[in-house]
């Protein structure tokens, strides 16, 4: 197992009497690829910013090392930080930007050569020294903001949203710069977004939040398939999340019908969350299916179509690649080990919210 390099303890922080996080307690070893995920105002990029140094947080401790670091300015951490407007300076060359952190830190004009045309190289800009920000590229200022951050030879870099004003292809692009550059230099990097793929993609290990809490912490595998509650089911890809009741071990009622699962545990007549992905619904004959139902709605996505089927009075979303005619009657039929058994949210905090992109 990696050391445990970062140990956030009871962190507490609140803006004008709304609290923001709640006695959030999480560890961030060494060498890791750890996002935190969630909506906005989440908690996840005051959490980012209580580790920078550049928010307080109104009670516990920010452990970096073993040592306590909580009341540390900024740039007495060792950390860098890539934000999402890449604030290079548009003044100076490439080159100059590059070289602003070694340059405070009174480094020779030789290891500054040096560094710049090491992290050039890194993030795949070699030749750009004399070029200004403005002639470049969004992907390519976000590289050079990179290149920055890790010629400090930083232990830890924080990265907030920092994709998010990137096309969908150039960001693509980047995440997997992103995934090479944290191989090659063994840093720990923090990453904070509010897009689910893109935390699915690059992580070792994703903290979904919501409302300053920790709602799951796992890996993209156990996150995606493995939700612990409807929020994180909801946020995390599509899902049919439909109330259901446990009738006993391995067999759950979901609307008005019997469906049998693996699920064990939760007791006889148990009102339950029942989470089904939509690439795990088949589509057979009526008389095979669980439940009947109709097709109402059709697109296509390119590699599946995605369906809308009126079934037991729910709307299921279904994706598949075989198409089914809009208007033909269908089975749904789910394999026991798809279907996710939950139990009801006991707070607010842990309900499921509909996320606006």
């Amino acid at each position: 197992m990696s050391y445990k390099l970062i140990n956030l303890e009871n962190i507490t922080k609140s803006y004008e009497g709304q609290r923001v996080l709640d006695n959030l307690n999480l560890y961030i070893r060494e060498n890791e690829f750890l996002t935190l995920l969630g909506p906005s105002g989440c908690g996840k990029t005051t959490t980012l910013r209580i580790i920078g140094g550049f928010e307080s947080p109104d009670s516990g401790r920010v452990i970096f090392d073993g040592q306590d670091i909580t009341n540390l300015a900024p740039n007495k951490r060792q950390l860098n930080t890539v934000f999402q407007k890449y604030a290079l300076f548009t003044h100076m060359s490439i080159a100059e930007n590059i070289a602003f952190g070694l340059k405070i830190k009174g480094k020779s004009q030789e290891y500054i050569k040096d560094k710049i045309k090491y992290a050039l190289k890194l993030v795949n800009l070699e030749g750009y020294e004399h070029r200004s920000p403005a002639s470049l590229s969004g992907g390519q200022q976000q590289r050079i903001a990179i290149a920055r951050a890790i010629v400090n030879e930083p232990k830890v870099l924080l990265l907030d949203e920092p994709l998010g004003a990137l096309d969908l292809k150039l960001r693509q692009d980047m995440q997997y710069e992103l995934i090479r550059l944290k191989n090659e230099l063994g840093i720990t990097f923090i990453y904070v977004t509010h897009d689910q793929e893109e935390a699915l993609t690059m992580s070792d290990t994703i903290v979904v939040m919501n409302q300053g809490y920790i709602q799951q912490i796992g890996t993209p595998e156990d996150i995606y398939n493995e939700p612990q509650n409807a929020f994180v089911a909801d946020f995390i890809g599509d899902s049919n999340i439909i109330d259901g009741v446990m009738l006993e071990d391995r067999l759950v009622k979901i609307l008005g019908a019997k469906f049998p699962c693996v699920d064990t545990g939760f007791g006889r007549n148990k009102p339950v969350d029942v989470v089904i992905r939509p690439e795990d619904i088949d589509l057979v004959k009526p008389k095979k299916g669980i439940i009947t139902g109709r097709v109402t709605n059709l697109i296509f996505r390119g590699v599946h179509y995605e369906m809308d089927v009126e079934a037991g009075g729910y709307t299921w979303l279904v994706h598949s690649t075989d198409m089914v005619p809009v208007g033909e009657e269908v089975g749904i039929w789910v394999d026991p080990f798809d279907i996710q058994i939950m139990n009801k949210p006991e707070s607010v905090h842990e309900e499921a919210v509909s996320v606006e992109e």
